[in-house]
């Protein structure tokens, strides 16, 4: 098979997001750009944060996915500007998010910080979908999601942050 840019991005499509495996890195909006030369591909992703633990995992499966595709030769380079933002979500990602038990992130502040505050919206119960839910721990499983419980049907659930 001859890559080209699409056949790429088809197959980084089915690369799932370690942490959350109902997503790819395609539609989490990690994957920055992608281009080939010959058989040799190279790959620019942007981290969803510095920190990510994800990321090491994340670039051996992209790694391996374009390998088994035919590529002889993978370069994933790792760009932190711009900033990953939530906004590069799309909706069928957030929806994925939502039926997979994790409330989906809302809007990005303007100018892309994350304001850790006392009050904050009321976030969906991505079960019952009532907003009468309260934050539990604004830090989750992950730095990236934080823990809410529904005051409806009692379920707790993680919150994919907005950043």
């Amino acid at each position: 098979m001859t890559l080209t840019r699409e056949s790429v991005y088809e197959v980084l499509g089915t690369v799932m997001d370690p942490e959350v495996p109902v997503i790819s890195v395609v539609e989490l909006g990690i994957i920055r750009d992608a281009t080939v030369d010959g058989d040799e591909v190279s790959v620019t992703v942007t981290p969803t944060y510095s920190g990510c633990p994800a990321m090491r995992e994340i670039e051996d499966d992209i790694r391996t996915a374009l390998l088994k595709a035919g590529a002889t030769k993978v370069h994933v380079n790792t760009t932190f500007a711009p900033a990953w933002t939530t906004d590069w979500m799309g909706p069928e990602a957030r929806e994925k998010l939502r039926a997979y038990g994790i409330a989906p992130p809302g809007r990005a502040e303007q100018g892309g910080l994350v304001t850790l505050t006392r009050r904050r919206s009321p976030v969906a119960c991505p079960f019952c979908g009532s907003s009468d839910t309260r934050l539990q721990s604004e830090f989750g499983s992950t730095a990236c999601k934080a823990i809410h419980v529904c005051n409806s049907c009692r379920q707790p659930f993680d919150e994919f942050k907005a950043i």
